[in-house]
């Protein structure tokens, strides 16, 4: 169970579209996450046993985050960041306790791949994981440009991820193990206490409704991801990840606006795109032009200037 029973969760839409065609005509176009099941992603769902990535990727070294608990939070940065040989990372993500640790026995693995210079570079997994890349057919069903970046995912049974948005298109393909997905419309951005391109409600399924009131409104979609799935995630969408096994998975984020409207400094997939960061920068000097009143004349421009927002960008 996800904990969620206390309101209505909407189960993401599962499609059987297989084929890049399919799903540029059925799903792609209606902007909603969408399961897909039976796409062709190879064998790796078979041969990425531990005994297996550890000889396919000896020699590398991976830098993961390392959490007492199972709940990430980047917003109260509850993780430190480690370099680990490969093969030491697998084991101890297939492991409950361990006996050299850096926080708690008990202690939570998870591994974003990131790029050579992650200031520079984004993840390339073929790149940087040649000897498993040619185990897994990635759904690359958008223009070959139109590619950002290819990662790998790994983590502990258990870990779960903040809620997030990204600016670019998504396909989680889940290649060992469960996860737990639970997604929010972009229209629920207002309920979600967002703070940059995260949300402050660190536990989702049973949230601080006195600290956080508004998110009672916002409406969740779930599945399980099972091996083998694919879930497409439409920019904007926010996300909430939960490992239900000791799971593998490699996403693809790919640009499906102009590419002017990209950060070029973004190796993450996660910057505002530059109009949007532009208006943020505008706001923020409006709100301080209002700094100069009393409060009950900031409070009623604000308000002003909500309704003037809404009435100018929100679809009906």
């Amino acid at each position: 169970g996800c904990g969620l029973d206390t309101k209505m969760v909407d189960p993401v839409i599962v499609s059987s579209v297989c084929s890049k065609e399919a799903f540029l005509t059925q799903v792609y176009p209606k902007r909603k996450p969408a399961l897909l099941k039976g796409v062709d992603i190879g064998r790796a769902t078979a041969l990425w046993t531990p005994k297996y990535l550890c000889e396919r990727c000896r020699g590398i070294e991976v830098k993961v985050h390392v959490c007492p608990v199972e709940q990430m939070d980047f917003i109260g940065r509850n993780f430190v960041y480690r370099t680990l040989p490969f093969e030491d990372f697998v084991r101890r993500i297939n492991r409950p306790r361990q006996v050299e640790c850096f926080t708690c026995p008990e202690e939570k693995y998870y591994l974003r791949s990131i790029g050579e210079d992650p200031r520079k570079t984004v993840a390339d997994f073929p790149q940087q994981f040649p000897r498993l890349s040619e185990d897994i057919n990635l759904p690359l069903f958008f223009e070959p440009d139109q590619l950002f970046s290819s990662v790998l995912r790994m983590g502990s049974p258990g870990v779960q991820l903040w809620t997030h948005y990204d600016v670019m298109d998504n396909f989680l393909v889940q290649v060992r193990g469960r996860k737990r997905v639970i997604l929010y419309s972009p229209r629920d951005a207002g309920s979600l206490y967002l703070q940059g391109d995260k949300s402050q409600v660190l536990n989702v399924e049973q949230p601080d409704l006195s600290a956080f009131p508004r998110f009672a409104e916002a409406r969740p979609y779930s599945c399980v991801m099972e091996a083998g799935d694919v879930l497409f995630i439409p920019a904007l969408w926010f996300h909430n990840v939960k490992a239900l096994d000791s799971g593998i998975a490699v996403n693809v984020f790919w640009k499906h606006l102009e590419s002017q409207h990209y950060d070029q400094k973004d190796t993450y997939g996660n910057r505002d795109l530059l109009p949007a960061q532009k208006a943020f920068q505008i706001m923020d000097r409006a709100m301080k032009a209002l700094d100069a009143l009393p409060a009950e004349y900031r409070d009623f421009y604000g308000r002003c200037l909500v309704s003037r927002i809404e009435s100018k960008t929100h679809l009906s």
